[in-house]
C-alpha cells in the first residue's frame, strides 16, 4: 500500500468539480473529440468491409457509432442514479470485439450481429451489481495488467501508420512529420506548469498537418467533397430473431469478450481516479460499478442501433494526465461534440484527413503515459513474487499472441483472431493466474454475525481464536483483537450506528501476518481518505470515530476500504509484533 501520507503533486489543473473556463473547456473537449473520432469509425469500416457487409450499413454502422459513443461519454462525465463514473471516459466503438463481429456480420448479417450485441451487453449490468463479488478476481494487478496489454496491441498499427508512405510523396516526408509532431507535443509538454501545455496535443496535431500539407500528404479533397449536414438514408439493420445455430454458437463468444471489455473499462476507471485530483484518494468502487453500468448501457444502445459494441477509451487516463484538466465540464463538452460530428459529415472528413504519421506520433505519446498509469496501478496494489510472477507472465503471453509467435499453427483461424488481441490473450491469464493464486492460498477463518451490541464481544472471541490457531500469545493476539475492535468501529457511519447491519469477518494467515477482512452492507465515505486527512488536521476536535482511525492507522500496517453501492469491503494486515512488545495505546497527534 503507498503512503497513507502521499501528498505528491499530480500536476492536476483543474479536478472533476472544478468549471474551467467556458472557451478552454470548449477548445479540450474539441481536439479530445478529434483524437478519439478516427478509432470510432475506423473499427465499424474494418468489422463492415472484412465481414462483407453493404456500405448503406457501413454509412449507418459509423453514424450510428458516433451518436452512441457521444451520448454514453456523457453519461459517464455526469453521472445518472448508478449509470457513469462522473469522471472523463471517453466511450467508443471496442476493437476486441473486432473479431466476433466479423464473424457474425459473415455468417448472419446485420440483423444477428445487433442480437447479439443487445443481448452480450446485459451481462455487463450483472457484472457491475455484483462487482464485490468479483474483487478478488478483477484486483487492481489484473486490471492494470489489462491496461499495460493496451499498448502493446495497438502500437504495431501504430508502427503501420508510419510506414504508410503514399506512392507520389517522398519517402522521407511521413518520418519527418511524424517526427516535427512529436519533437513540438514533448517539447511543449515537458514544460509542465506552463499554462500552454494544456494546448499540447492539438499544437502537435496542426503543426504536424500544416507540415503536411506542404509534402502533399493531408487529402484535401475528402474535405471538400464531404456534405455539412446529412443523415444516413436507411440501413438499421433491425433484429435477427431466427436464434438458428450459429446464433447459439457465436451467444457464448460476445457474453466473453463483453468480459473481457468489462475489465479493461474497470482498469479505466480505477486509473482515470489516480490521475484526477490534486492529492490521491482513494479507489471509489462506486465509481467503477458506474463506469461499468454506463459501459453497458453503450453496449445496450449500440445494439439496438445495430452498430460494433462500445467501450472506455484508455487515452482518456493519458489526456488528462498530459493536460491536466479533469473537469467533467470537458467529458460532457467531448460528448456533444461526437454527437454533432455525426450528424457533420465536413467536420467528421476534416478529421478523417489528418495523415497517418501524424496521428501515429500523437498516438505514441498518449500510449507511453497510458502505459506508465497500467504499471503504476499494478505496484499501487503492493508487489509480491506471486504477484510479480502473475503480472509477468500474463503480459508476455498477451505479448506473445499479440505477435503471432506461440503456436500460431495449432489455432484455428476464429480462435487464433480472437486471442491474437494481445489485450484479450493478457486479460485471460491475469485472470486466470488470480484465481489459482487465490485457491492456492490459506483458507480463511469465517464469522457472520449483525452489527450490535454483542457483536464487539462475538469478533473479539472469534479475532483470539483465530490468534491461537496461528500461534500468537495471548499479547500479540490483543494486538489482532485491538485491529478488529477499531475497525468494526469505523465501519459504523457517524449518523448510522450500524445497528443491525450484516456483517462477516475473515482472517487469513499469510507468513508472520494475518489479514482481516470485514463485510458490511455499504455506507457512504471513505475510511482510507479519513485516515489520510488525519494528518492534515492535528488541531480538530477530537472525536470516538477519529481516536478509532487512529488506533487502527498505528496498529495495522495496511489499510484498504473498498466501497461498492451494495458492501463495504474493509481490510488490514497485522504484522505479529515481537514477543514483548508494548500493547500500549499510542498518544494521540
Amino acid at each position: 500500500m503507498r503512503d497513507m501520507n502521499d501528498t505528491r503533486d499530480t500536476g492536476v489543473r483543474f479536478e472533476p468539480e472544478d468549471k474551467p473556463p467556458l472557451l478552454l473547456t470548449i477548445g479540450l473537449g474539441t481536439q479530445f473529440a478529434i483524437i478519439v473520432v478516427t478509432g470510432i469509425v475506423l473499427t465499424p469500416a474494418i468489422v463492415v468491409r472484412a465481414g462483407g457487409g453493404s456500405e448503406a450499413f457501413l454509412v449507418w454502422a459509423a453514424f450510428a457509432a458516433l451518436v452512441v459513443s457521444g451520448l454514453t461519454t456523457i453519461l459517464q462525465a455526469r453521472r445518472i442514479g448508478p449509470f457513469g463514473a462522473g469522471y472523463i471516459l471517453v466511450m467508443g466503438t471496442s476493437g476486441a470485439f473486432i473479431a466476433v463481429c466479423v464473424t457474425a456480420l459473415a455468417e448472419g448479417g446485420p440483423g444477428m450481429l445487433a442480437t447479439l450485441v443487445f443481448l452480450s451487453s446485459l451481462v455487463q449490468f450483472t457484472l457491475a451489481k455484483r462487482l464485490s463479488i468479483l474483487r478478488r478476481i478483477l484486483t487492481p494487478a489484473v486490471t492494470g495488467t489489462v491496461i499495460m496489454m493496451i499498448p502493446v496491441t495497438v502500437m504495431p498499427i501504430v508502427f503501420d501508420m508510419l510506414a504508410d508512405v503514399p506512392e507520389h510523396v517522398e519517402p522521407l516526408a511521413p518520418p519527418l512529420v511524424a517526427g516535427a509532431t512529436l519533437a513540438v507535443m514533448l517539447a511543449i509538454a515537458f514544460g509542465s506548469r506552463s499554462s500552454l501545455r494544456l494546448w499540447a496535443p492539438i499544437i502537435g496535431i496542426v503543426t504536424g498537418c500544416l507540415i503536411a500539407a506542404w509534402f502533399g500528404l493531408y487529402d484535401t479533397g475528402r474535405v471538400a467533397a464531404a456534405g455539412w449536414i446529412g443523415v444516413p438514408d436507411g440501413g438499421w439493420p433491425g433484429f435477427d430473431l431466427d436464434f438458428g445455430p450459429t446464433f447459439w454458437i457465436l451467444l457464448p463468444a460476445f457474453i466473453f469478450v463483453t468480459y473481457v471489455g468489462a475489465i479493461e473499462t474497470i482498469g479505466d476507471s480505477v486509473a482515470i481516479q489516480t490521475v484526477s485530483w490534486k492529492r490521491r484518494r482513494a479507489i471509489d468502487y462506486k465509481v467503477v460499478q458506474g463506469a461499468v453500468s454506463a459501459d453497458g448501457v453503450g453496449n445496450f444502445l449500440s445494439g439496438l442501433a445495430g452498430t460494433i459494441p462500445n467501450t472506455t477509451y484508455s487515452t482518456s487516463i493519458a489526456v488528462v494526465e498530459l493536460t491536466g484538466i479533469a473537469s467533467r465540464r470537458v467529458g460532457v463538452c467531448v460528448g456533444l461534440v461526437l454527437v454533432i460530428v455525426a450528424f457533420v459529415p465536413k467536420f467528421a472528413a476534416l478529421v478523417l484527413a489528418i495523415p497517418a504519421a501524424v496521428a501515429a506520433a500523437y498516438v505514441i505519446v498518449l500510449l507511453g503515459l497510458l502505459f506508465v498509469a497500467g504499471m503504476r496501478l499494478v505496484i499501487s496494489d503492493g508487489m509480491d513474487y506471486r504477484k510479480s510472477l502473475m503480472v509477468g507472465t500474463a503480459f508476455w503471453i498477451g505479448t506473445g499472441f499479440q505477435h503471432g509467435v506461440i503456436f500460431p499453427d495449432l489455432l484455428g483461424p476464429w480462435v487464433g483472431s480472437l486471442v491474437g488481441n494481445g489485450m484479450t490473450a493478457g486479460g485471460i491469464t491475469a485472470v486466470a493466474l488470480t484465481v489459482c493464486l487465490n485457491l492456492m492460498s490459506p483458507k480463511s477463518a469465517v464469522l457472520k454475525t449483525r452489527q450490535g451490541d454483542g457483536a464487539p464481544q462475538e469478533v473479539s472471541d472469534f479475532l483470539k481464536k483465530v490468534g491461537s490457531t496461528h500461534g500468537w500469545s495471548e499479547t500479540q493476539t490483543d494486538r489482532l483483537i485491538l485491529v478488529g475492535d477499531e475497525m468494526a468501529a469505523s465501519l459504523m457511519d457517524a449518523d448510522d450506528d450500524g445497528e443491525g447491519r450484516r456483517l462477516v469477518v475473515k482472517a487469513r494467515g499469510e507468513g508472520s501476518s494475518i489479514e482481516l477482512e470485514f463485510v458490511t452492507s455499504g455506507s457512504d465515505g471513505n475510511i482510507e481518505d479519513e485516515i489520510m486527512l488525519l494528518g492534515e488536521q492535528p488541531d480538530r476536535t477530537m472525536i470516538e470515530r477519529e481516536l478509532s482511525l487512529r488506533l487502527l492507522r498505528h496498529y495495522a500496517s495496511s489499510v484498504h476500504h473498498q466501497s461498492f453501492t451494495n458492501a463495504d469491503v474493509l481490510t488490514a494486515r497485522v504484522e505479529r509484533p515481537e514477543q514483548g512488545a508494548s500493547k500500549s495505546r499510542p498518544s494521540i497527534e
